[in-house]
């Protein structure tokens, strides 16, 4: 449903249906899609750069946000050594 709405989005606005399914692809996510189309209708880009250019930053935060979780899992995984060791119990 997502890809559909973003694909109908990119061919109002005069742009072929094959960049709308490229552009849903690289996404890969129905939130990043629906964050896409939400750009697409209000502002309505005139150029395939406009569209192209918000795409690489909808993708760049996206994998901001994935390494923050990982540094955020990576950080309680080492406080949680540091706070309990490694359960290794003494005697």
């Amino acid at each position: 449903m997502a890809k559909n709405n973003l694909v109908m989005n990119v061919v109002n606005l005069g742009f072929p249906e094959e960049l709308g399914e490229e552009i849903a692809r690289q996404l890969g996510s129905p939130k990043a899609m629906e964050r896409m189309r939400a750009y697409l209708y209000n502002v309505k880009p005139k150029s395939v750069e406009l569209v192209i250019d918000e795409m690489l930053a909808i993708m760049s935060d996206i994998e901001r946000w994935k390494d923050k979780k990982l540094s955020e899992e990576a950080n309680a995984a080492y406080n949680d050594v540091l706070n309990h060791g490694f359960g290794e119990e003494e005697e």
